[in-house]
């Protein structure tokens, strides 16, 4: 993907003299992007990201620098523990291989989650 830096339109190019690597172009330059991310309700919910070196692209020095990111990736490490717990428990893994007992789990999940939404 490419995308603009910066809000800013160019003007025109300019030769900046002295600029002899990367971090002296991104220290000269201090380019910043302000980003929309799209949350679960389809909500809209706006960041302003800044780079100050080639790791800044990459997936740590995005979610770094993002609280919105930050929050996704503690929902998706929560998310792969579950996984985890939920594969290697044993009782589980022989309730939902008998029909009777994945239907009555399941209806106790369904009530749980009926008793929190009725609780916000």
């Amino acid at each position: 993907m490419v995308t603009k830096l910066t809000n800013d339109d160019p003007v025109k190019p300019v030769i900046t003299p002295g600029l002899t690597n990367v971090e002296a172009v991104f220290d000269h330059f201090k380019p910043d992007v302000e980003v929309e991310f799209q949350d679960e309700d389809g909500g809209e919910v706006k960041e302003k990201l800044s780079f100050s070196n080639l790791g800044d692209f990459g997936d740590k020095g995005l979610t770094k620098q993002s609280d919105f990111l930050q929050g996704l990736n503690l929902k998706q490490n929560e998310m792969n523990r579950i996984v985890k717990q939920l594969r290697s428990n044993k009782i589980l893994i022989s309730a939902m291989q008998n029909p009777e007992s994945k239907a009555a789990f399941v209806e106790v999940l369904k009530d749980m989650v009926a008793e929190i939404e009725s609780n916000k």
